[in-house]
């Protein structure tokens, strides 16, 4: 790795060290779907989120509970405070494509239909509202 890559990416790992975050990879369903349910729950307190997705019928929304819960836990551990003490809230949910599995399916008259099995990455950052208002 050169120099330059080697500083930003120190500073990239500093910067990670004061935030809160969880991420999900290759998660075998499509981007698409996974949008919708990231799309409920951003900007939401935290522990609103929790209830919007449990009581969502939508398959990822289990997927991304445990990854806000994830999120929260990863927060108390940095900031030795229970997350019940304060506001908590979806800062940031980003949900990224991920690897493609390209396969093909039988068709008639000799002819195959391609299909592509997508994935996606999950990235949840948690924080209080306090921390939002002094920056």
């Amino acid at each position: 790795m050169g120099k330059r890559k080697e500083i930003a990416a120190n500073a990239r790992k500093e910067a990670n060290k004061t935030v809160s975050f969880a991420k999900l990879n290759n998660v075998p369903t499509s981007p698409r779907k996974m949008r919708l349910v990231a799309d409920m729950i951003r900007g939401q307190e935290a522990f609103r989120a929790l209830g919007i997705l449990k009581f969502s019928n939508k398959e990822a929304a289990a997927r991304v509970e445990k990854l806000l819960k994830s999120a929260i836990s990863n927060w108390e551990q940095k900031n030795e405070k229970k997350a019940d003490e304060v506001t908590l809230y979806v800062k940031e949910i980003k949900v990224d494509s991920g690897a493609m599995l390209k396969r093909l399916r039988t068709a008639p008259q000799g002819r195959g239909y391609r299909i592509r099995k997508r994935s996606n990455h999950v990235t949840l950052v948690v924080d209080t509202l306090d921390n939002n208002k002094q920056n």
